[in-house]
Order: C-alpha cells, then structure tokens, then sequence
C-alpha cells in the first residue's frame, strides 16, 4: 500500500515550504511527494506569497531529493502545449534519476486563467486527447525518427522528439469522475487511474468502468493502478483531530464522512475499506503545510501498520 504526500501549494507555499514538506516526505519514508497544478488560491485562503509553478517545483525537488516519486495531480493541458510538456517532464525525469510521473488533465478553473491571461478553450477533453497522443508519440519515438501529428488543435512536423525521460517509460496517471470518456482515455493511455475525493461507493463504481474500458481496448484490468486522493486529517486524540479540522475550516465528523479523518486507527480502517474495492495508492491531500508532527504521526501510527 503506497501513501503519498499531495499538496495545494496554491492556498499558500513558497519553495522552502515545498522542500521542507518534500525532505521530511522522504526522511519518513513515504512513496512520493506530489503536487497541484494550479495559479489561483481557492476559498478563504490568501495564497500569500503567490503561486508557484508545478514543473519548476519539481525540477528543484529532483535535484534535492534522492528517493521518493515526483509529480503533479494533475498538470492543467491548459497550462502548456504538449510538445513543450514533452520536454519539460523528460527533462526534470533525467534531473530526477528517473524518478518522475505525469498527471495530466484538462484544466477546469477559470478564474486562474484568467487572472494570468491563460486561454480557456471549450474544447478541453478534445484536446486532452490530442496532447495525450502527442506526449506519448514524442516519447515513444525512437531515437533518429521523427514524429509528426496532424490534430484539429495540434499539429507537430518532423519532431525529432527529444529529450527522452530517464525512464523508458514515464508512469502516466488520468483521473476524474466522468462516466465515459474518461474511462476510455484511462483505458489508452494510463499506466493509474486516480480518483479525486469520492466515497468508497462511487470509488468502487468508477473503478469498474475504468475495468471495462480497459479490457474493452484490449489490456488487462489488473494493468492500471487504481488510487484516490483524499483530504488527510489525523490525531492522536479527538483535541488533535478537532484542531487540525478547524485549521482547514471543516466540520469533523463531514471530513470523516469526507476524507481520511479522526485517530490512526479509524483511517487504517478506511483505507482498508477503500483497498477493499481496488485502491492500492492513496494520495494524502496536506493542506497545512507547517505542520509536519502531522506527517510524522501518519507515518508512525497509520503507515506502519500498512506495510
């Protein structure tokens, strides 16, 4: 069972945070630090002291962390032309020794587009589509071809599709709640398929339909990854529990309905009720990034007893 550290860097974190956050990630022995894609603060939050880019985060963290994965739930499509994307993940992948993986998504939230003058096409799952070929295509090329793509909203000419990742193949995740084209883009492209804040019972139905649509195109079920991301709240007394809910500004007993929420012991019990319908990785969303006894009671009291 693989627990990985997720964070909101937008709500408000600077580099150092991140590293400190990515250090400690590492040093208690969780799988992976990730992190949103996001330039825009959410809610109440102030964001000081403003955004921080996902890739250039994670070009850093690569030369400054040894072990654990690295990557984004999930890089907005929105945010980067695929070709570009292409050489900036297989970049960070060889400054990471091969330690990288690629959510990449549609991008959904207006406002952060614009805010900082980002175009914000209706046609967002069409050219998800398109960028998934070409990202893929690029790095599947062997070296001395080229690749060419002639998409309604993209086309590429005689790439040489370089760099290549340091990994022959660089893990690549596609989430999400839609009942049918997500599935089927799961299905084609993604080696995970992560599920965003969804109950065991709507975790289990989308599971199957991600199943199906794997074996409709011809792979086996069993060759995805089958994650979920959840909000993370733990204590080690109702007091500590009741202060880290109120920090993110939810009721506790909605973020135990909601998330991974209360003693130790309760959220092994979810987790294991989650594993029960497919889930083999959790990413823990963190949001109070200050508080690393909060990391440390995870490691020690939920993840030991899931190794």
């Amino acid at each position: 069972m693989d627990l990985r550290i997720f964070t909101e860097p937008q709500q408000g974190a600077s580099y150092e945070t991140l590293l400190t956050v990515a250090k400690a990630t590492e040093d208690l022995g969780f799988d992976a630090f990730f992190r949103s894609d996001h330039y825009l603060k959410m809610g109440s939050a102030d964001g000081l002291p403003g955004p921080t880019d996902a890739w250039i985060t994670l070009a850093g963290l690569a030369r400054e962390t040894k072990r654990i994965r690295l990557g984004t739930l999930m890089t907005a499509g929105t945010f980067r032309l695929p070709g570009v994307l292409a050489i900036q993940v297989a970049q960070v992948d060889q400054m990471s020794g091969g330690r990288v993986e690629l959510g990449l998504g549609a991008g959904w939230f207006e406002e952060e587009h614009t805010a900082y003058g980002i175009p914000f096409p209706k046609e967002k799952f069409a050219r998800l589509e398109e960028q998934l070929a070409i990202v893929t295509g690029l790095w599947d090329t062997e070296a001395g071809e080229t690749f060419s793509f002639d998409g309604a909203y993209y086309q590429l000419t005689d790439s040489p599709a370089l760099p290549k990742p340091a990994q022959s193949k660089v893990p690549l995740l596609i989430g999400g709640h839609g009942a049918t084209r997500t599935p089927r883009l799961a299905a084609q492209y993604a080696d995970e398929f992560n599920i965003p804040f969804a109950s065991i019972e709507d975790t289990e139905a989308q599971f199957g339909r991600v199943r199906a649509a794997a074996e409709k195109a011809g792979r086996k079920a069993g060759d995805l990854v089958y994650s979920n991301a959840l909000v993370v709240c733990v204590g080690k007394d109702d007091a500590e529990v009741a202060r880290r809910a109120a920090y993110l500004g939810r009721e506790v007993e909605e973020l135990k309905a909601n998330g991974l929420t209360g003693s130790p012991a309760e959220v092994v019990d979810k987790i294991g009720r989650y594993a029960a319908v497919g889930a083999s990785r959790f990413y823990l969303q963190v949001m109070d990034l200050e508080d690393l006894d909060h990391l440390e009671l995870i490691a020690s009291e939920v993840q030991s007893q899931l190794d």
